[in-house]
């Protein structure tokens, strides 16, 4: 195993070790009545988010000696990730993986998390998910909400692809691009003075080919997924936004956890969105190669600092609501 591979999979071993300690007091303890828990989210069978939420369903089964069954619903087959969220204080859901945006939709600091630039690669953001900011921004949403936030996935970078080369941030000026419609994905090509246009996700593959956009960004998983390398010749390795999930708990079903119950839940949650975020992590790069042998699009690394820049001078956290000095505490974070 590697020097980054022990760094990764450290805080997932100290949480296996929380959980292996809780669990050997609760399985000499005789089976309760058991309480089913209903874990819904948007994502695939397929996908590291439902293969790490599996990995944490089994450990909170286990280690609470059956007390709890969890019953996972992905594919959004309870509905969309608005509506998960929403159905974590109507009561329909007990716990879910969201994208940040939809918490900051109620409390709007969290959001910063998207704006460009904010975050390096992967261990930053795995030093963010340990850090007093990301406990502030959940206390924020428990506050509002009533609902806990208890672990963070890394969700991949963000990459830009278009038909023509775009290296420097001047190449941006008059792109048409999609993105989508969050003021925080805005940012990045307003401030470069490019042309962002929202379109559906499912609609950007012929909006791509038909011209009807010249650009469009996203992560690895969905540039192969949607085929978008098909139908662009390019693609720039800007990671302007790393995009992050958050697994929540409902204020509900908190309440009615014991003080031991609650340490497996974390436990496990966390432990199950370390697994997905380096399957993910993983899976950009593998992506990125197979992209590489089709010989059908050309990769270009840029210079990020220069995006950087160029994005800061124009554009700033607090335009969109955000507060300077969380963006900077971030960027602080080692």
């Amino acid at each position: 195993m590697t020097m980054l591979h022990r760094r990764v999979f450290r805080p997932l071993s100290l949480s296996l070790a929380v959980i292996a300690t809780l669990g050997a007091t609760a399985l000499t303890k005789p089976a309760a009545a058991q309480t089913t828990v209903k874990w819904a989210y948007v994502y695939e069978p397929g996908e590291p988010h439902h293969k790490g939420a599996v990995f944490a369903a089994e450990q909170i089964e286990k280690q609470t000696n059956g007390k709890y069954k969890i019953q996972l619903f992905p594919s959004a087959v309870l509905g969309k990730e608005s509506d998960l969220n929403q159905g974590l204080s109507l009561g329909t859901v007990d716990m879910t993986i969201s994208a940040a945006s939809f918490q900051a939709q109620v409390a709007k600091r969290i959001g910063v998390a998207y704006f460009p630039f904010v975050f390096r690669d992967f261990d930053h953001v795995m030093a963010y998910a340990r850090s007093d900011i990301y406990k502030e921004f959940a206390e924020d949403y428990r506050k509002a909400t009533g609902n806990h936030i208890v672990a963070l996935t890394y969700a991949a970078e963000r990459q830009v692809t278009s038909n023509k080369p775009v290296l420097k941030p001047e190449d941006m000026r008059g792109l048409k691009i999609r993105v989508p419609d969050a003021a925080a994905y805005m940012a990045f090509p307003k401030a470069l003075s490019a042309n962002p246009t929202p379109i559906a996700l499912a609609e950007v593959y012929l909006a791509l080919q038909s011209g009807v956009v010249d650009a469009q960004e996203n992560a690895f998983n969905t540039i192969w997924s949607r085929k978008f390398h098909e139908v662009q010749k390019h693609i720039m390795l800007t990671g302007h936004v790393i995009d992050s999930l958050n697994s929540i708990i409902s204020g509900g079903l908190w309440a009615k956890l014991s003080a031991d119950d609650r340490k497996v839940f974390v436990a496990a949650m966390q432990a199950g969105a370390l697994l997905a975020s380096q399957q993910i992590r993983e899976q950009d790069t593998q992506l990125m190669n197979e992209i590489k042998k089709l010989n059908v699009t050309t990769i270009h690394p840029v210079d990020k600092e220069a995006f950087r820049k160029a994005v800061l001078a124009n554009s700033k956290p607090e335009d969109f609501g955000y507060q300077r000095n969380d963006y900077d505490r971030i960027l602080a974070l080692k």
